[in-house]
């Protein structure tokens, strides 16, 4: 009698979790929206910005987990990103195990965070290291590039069919899984590949890439890349000259890539995107000083013919000195391209550059490393290695909703310090928003002994702004520059959203407001309304 009591309630246990599972809602699919020449991610069709937090890279796994979530909860993130690692997910050829992706699943909606999932396939940092043992142990299916010498490198081949048709089968499989299992939209978006392209050699050598690149040179590219052919059907070295091999090899991995892409899509058509290893925006080095093949800013033209199916090109920026990454976002953020930045470097030097991200469009900005496996940055304690990434997200997390309305809005501008460079203007038509950086009581500032300032205004009505920062100093002047007359602050109260309500905590006055508006290192929200007199 026990045994069947027994037997009755596991049966009506897993019948109730069935039906519970079934009667989840579909949520409506995250996508990407162009409207007056600005993006926005929409997920549960509003915008939404990513406060996002990269893991490093082998902590996607359940053992590891436990290390990956305390970090994400004292950054205040929203999206964590999360590598699919091809030899789990596809051990023996046609042979599916999804338990690692529906792990990340369920531990993420428990956490209450979005993922971005990285599918580390063909290529992972410009080598083939993820693809499964099967395919490693068979080179000759499955070819790796040859150099000049004829000898293989440690990079796949993007002329290697058999690999391009595995992936596309792998990487489907992948999709239709998220499809049939994640109607919350937990998953919103996918980076197809990781720093696609080579290190080791130019391009790809062997006979039948040699064939192509000796052949002419695909009209669209030539178009895309506004180049001068030197006669109908000319080559790639005729066309492109020192530069030749590397369109070459990005024509090459982007049309892989792109086919990869358009499968997943074809069944489940979340936004993709590729991510860039970069070359130095301010000097670039000769080819062969970067990475080859990859979306880097001199080939993005060529990446957007080649692989239509991906929504974005992005970066990953590891760079300090403000004025090479400024120049990156400048680059990135393209009327073609909405601007997203998958991956950075941590620290104090680079959370501000947040800042400046937002202040062109951007959709999602993620650090990495974000974790306490004992990787980069992971033997520190937290408040030295995650401390300026939370203290910009504990600011924004409240609010990040109504800044992506804004944002796609237009109506929100955002800046970093820049080293020599102690104040910056904002124009808001009958406004300006003056900003400035080590500023005193009574006068500007000569800028933060290390850079750290960073500042955004947004425009709620014609005199009202939410403004917010740290280590700066934000007062506003009338934009007409005439010298008659003087701002007022009719108002200033600091509070915080609340369900998309700006809820008011207190009014500053007196001190507070006689010089400016003042923000140090705490997380302070201000709603703003101005007059002259």
């Amino acid at each position: 009698m026990r045994r069947s009591s027994a037997l009755f309630f596991v049966l009506m246990a897993g019948s109730v979790a069935g039906t519970l599972e079934a009667q989840v809602k579909e949520a409506p699919l995250p996508r990407l929206v162009q409207r007056g020449g600005r993006f926005a991610l929409f997920v549960d069709d509003a915008p939404f910005l990513m406060l996002g937090a990269q893991v490093n890279n082998s902590s996607a796994w359940p053992a590891t987990l436990p290390k990956v979530w305390p970090a994400i909860e004292y950054l205040h993130a929203n999206t964590v990103e999360m590598p699919v690692y091809w030899e789990q997910l596809e051990p023996r050829q046609g042979q599916f195990d999804y338990t690692v992706v529906d792990t990340l699943l369920s531990q993420a909606r428990r956490h209450r965070v979005r993922l971005v999932l990285l599918w580390f396939g063909t290529w992972k940092n410009g080598s083939q290291h993820y693809m499964p043992e099967w395919m490693k142990l068979a080179p000759e299916k499955y070819p790796h590039m040859v150099d000049k010498n004829g000898r293989p490198v440690d990079s796949p081949s993007p002329y290697a069919t058999a690999s391009l048709e595995a992936d596309k089968l792998a990487f489907t499989a992948f999709l239709r899984h998220l499809k049939a299992t994640d109607p919350q939209r937990t998953v919103i978006m996918v980076q197809v590949e990781n720093e696609p392209g080579t290190w080791a050699s130019l391009r790809d050598y062997s006979p039948a890439a040699q064939k192509l690149f000796e052949g002419p040179v695909p009209p669209e590219v030539v178009t895309a890349m506004h180049a001068q052919p030197a006669a109908p059907g000319a080559s790639w070295q005729e066309v492109f000259a020192t530069e030749a091999e590397v369109c070459f090899h990005s024509w090459s991995v982007a049309k892989y890539v792109g086919q990869v892409a358009a499968a997943g899509k074809a069944v489940y058509p979340l936004p993709l995107y590729a991510n860039a290893a970069l070359r130095d925006p301010i000097k670039p080095g000769s080819p062969g000083s970067y990475e080859s093949g990859g979306p880097t800013d001199n080939v993005i033209p060529i990446w957007k013919v080649a692989a239509p199916a991906l929504d974005i090109v992005a970066p990953d920026i590891y760079m300090s000195d403000s004025v090479p990454y400024l120049k990156v976002l400048e680059l990135y953020h393209r009327d073609d391209n909405a601007l997203f930045v998958p991956e950075t470097g941590g620290g104090s030097g680079v959370a501000r550059f947040f800042f400046s991200a937002l202040g062109l469009q951007a959709i999602g900005f993620s650090p990495f490393g974000m974790d306490y496996t004992g990787a980069r940055g992971a033997s520190r304690q937290p408040e030295e290695f995650l401390a300026p990434w939370a203290q910009n997200y504990r600011l924004m997390g409240p609010m990040a909703r109504e800044i992506a309305r804004l944002n796609f809005e237009g109506k929100l501008q955002a800046v970093a310090e820049e080293t020599g460079k102690p104040a910056q203007t904002l124009s808001f038509g009958p406004w300006n928003a003056n900003v400035s950086y080590g500023a005193v009581r009574n006068g500007r500032g000569n800028g933060n002994p290390e850079p750290t300032g960073r500042a955004l205004v947004a425009q709620l009505s014609d005199n009202q702004f939410l403004v917010t920062g740290f280590f700066c100093r934000v007062d506003f002047r009338p934009g007409d520059g005439s010298s008659d007359k003087h701002r007022q602050f009719l108002r200033v109260e600091e509070g915080t959203y609340e369900n998309g309500v700006f809820k008011p905590i207190r009014i500053w006055n007196g001190d507070q407001t006689d010089w400016g508006l003042n923000f140090s290192s705490e997380p302070q929200v201000l709603r703003v309304s101005l007059a002259t007199y």
